[in-house]
């Protein structure tokens, strides 16, 4: 069976002011459906770059980058994947059912299809019950569960999401991995997931992939053995506390700049 996502000797390089930027060298990686995979590295390693790639928001300088087996372009024109950023990015001045349907408005699905995905993805999130609260009325979790639903009414087989999670305190952020476990398990998507947490990162893949520091190259791609139901608790077992230690010693490795 072909990767979902496929990279092969994937460069880029950022021309600046001050001279080249090297973002991403010789990075290879075979991604298959329904994994959960996890980036993780130090900041400025090139993990959302590589995931702005997927998206067609930065076009390689060199090697190949496939999604379903088209370019990334094709990809982005058959609405491949849904795309979750740091920040819920929500407009204030539209409600939570309103900010998930905008994009289908856009596109120009008829008001019922987007009713029905609005209901169907806030179902997901389990914020059926807000549809008409506006962001400000809502936590910070809550908006990040509103970006995802809004992510989800695409309904791709594939969601992008950089480090949605990171500004939350650590309860929610907790609460937020479990639900996104249980969404990955109900929906059976191809998630790519940026994560500066080794305990977030090891709890929630199938894979992870260890990232050096500039130019981000690939250090590790581990195979997770944790079985797909995970509770809170599993953190504790000796099979979590080593993969995280596999996880911590591929950063340090990748800390070396002989």
């Amino acid at each position: 069976m072909s990767p979902k996502i496929f990279a092969k000797s994937l460069d880029l390089t950022f021309s600046t002011n001050d001279g080249p930027v090297h973002a991403l060298k010789d990075v290879n990686l075979d991604i298959n459906e329904g994994d959960f995979v996890s980036f993780i590295g130090p900041s400025g390693c090139g993990k959302t770059t590589f995931l702005r790639v997927l998206a067609d928001l930065e076009k390689p300088t060199g090697g190949k980058v496939q999604i379903n087996g088209v370019s990334p372009t094709d990809a982005r024109k058959s609405r491949a994947y849904g795309y979750v950023f740091q920040a819920p990015g929500l407009y204030p001045w539209r409600t939570i059912g309103k900010n998930i349907k905008l994009p289908l408005e856009i596109i120009g699905l008829s008001k019922q299809e987007q009713n029905d995905r609005v209901e169907r993805v806030l179902r997901l999130v389990d914020l059926q019950d807000f549809e008409n609260k506006f962001p400000w009325q809502l936590s910070g979790g809550m908006q990040q569960r509103a970006s995802i639903a809004r992510a989800l009414a695409f309904d791709a087989d594939i969601l992008l999401m950089d480090e949605p999670f990171g500004a939350l305190d650590e309860i929610v952020r907790d609460h937020l991995n479990e639900q996104l476990l249980d969404l990955w398990r109900t929906t059976s998507k191809t998630i790519c997931f940026v994560t500066h947490s080794i305990p977030e990162a090891v709890y929630l893949s199938t894979k992870i992939v260890v990232m050096s520091p500039r130019p981000g190259r690939i250090i590790d791609v581990i195979e997770s053995t944790l079985p797909n139901e995970r509770p809170l608790d599993i953190r504790e077992s000796s099979e979590f506390i080593a993969i995280a230690q596999r996880v911590r010693e591929g950063l340090r490795s990748g800390h070396s700049y002989e």
